[in-house]
């Protein structure tokens, strides 16, 4: 066995937290990489703006004379952290002789979407073909495309997108389904969220892409857009990709009158159970279901505003 070369550090931590101990790992991590994952429980994972559950954040330590100093001012590091929040112990395994990232670079690999799009992490060398690619850090942790919700809006997001429109995105999180609508042929995308963190993240991705200058991000939500806080106050399509219950929120704060009349509204993140109750709250806006789409427990809806 080769000597190990580098050792990986992790915790898992409350969504909440992610972003202050990633912060903490990236000052001791090779080159500041450090990425973050779900774990295990998918069922309220990557829902965009609002991640919930607990994140694995991991970073990599090279193995030098300095190994042991630099571990002890990392745990040093996060017992101040801790002091604020209480941390579980961080947990170390060895890693052969090997690029760092390449250990966590694996889990992530071009995902064809749909009939045109390509979702792939940014060092990925993809092979010229027909399909839209979009790039996604999957270290910002906020939607990759692997989740089912994510999948299903941006099925319909091709389906219904038509070439020149505006297009508006409520809780844009990692701002894949913004960038995809302007990659896909939106003339113009405002994406918003109530989290910082994912408008950083939404904005990077946006640059990553070179589609920053067709996409207005902002921290907000229904009630921001509507006071014309932003260019667009309407459009001809409009996106959430949220929890049914925040979904359901948002309804009752305005979300139909964000879409123009005969326009689409495409809302995924709801369980099968939940669509009953979003349906009837949005036929009471004028809203009527073009199409729903499942992919196991998980349901997005396109519905079309009739005036």
């Amino acid at each position: 066995m080769a000597e190990p070369r580098w050792l990986e550090v992790s915790l898992t931590v409350d969504e909440e937290l992610a972003e202050a101990v990633a912060e903490v790992l990236a000052r001791f991590s090779s080159q500041g990489g450090v990425a973050m994952e779900q774990a295990v429980n998918y069922d309220a994972y990557e829902i965009e703006g609002q991640p919930v559950g607990p994140v694995r954040v991991f970073g990599y330590l090279v193995v030098n004379e300095t190994i042991e100093e630099t571990r002890q001012r990392l745990e040093e590091a996060l017992w101040h952290l801790s002091r604020i929040q209480p941390l579980p112990a961080p947990v170390y395994r060895w890693v052969e002789d090997q690029d760092w990232m390449e250990a966590w670079k694996q889990h992530y690999h071009p995902l064809p979407i749909g009939a045109r799009l390509l979702v792939a992490p940014p060092w990925a060398e993809i092979e010229a073909g027909d399909r839209v690619v979009v790039r996604i850090d999957p270290s910002m942790a906020f939607g990759t495309g692997t989740h089912p919700s994510t999948q299903l809006s941006l099925e319909l997001l091709e389906r219904y997108l038509q070439p020149g429109q505006e297009v508006i995105d409520v809780g844009c999180g990692s701002g894949i389904l913004s960038i995809a609508a302007v990659k896909l042929g939106a003339r113009q995308a405002l994406a918003v969220d109530i989290d910082p963190a994912s408008v950083r993240a939404t904005d990077e991705n946006a640059h990553l892409n070179n589609v920053a200058t067709q996409i207005e991000v902002g921290q907000g939500s229904v009630r921001e857009i509507l006071q014309g806080r932003f260019r667009l106050r309407r459009a001809p399509l409009v996106m959430a990709n949220i929890l049914a219950p925040v979904i359901k929120a948002l309804l009752e704060t305005g979300l139909a009158d964000l879409i123009t009349p005969g326009g689409v509204l495409i809302l995924s993140g709801l369980l099968q159970e939940q669509v009953p109750e979003i349906e009837q709250d949005a036929a009471t806006r004028g809203l009527s279901l073009l199409e729903q789409r499942t992919s196991g427990d998980w349901v997005a809806l396109a519905l079309r505003k009739n005036h």
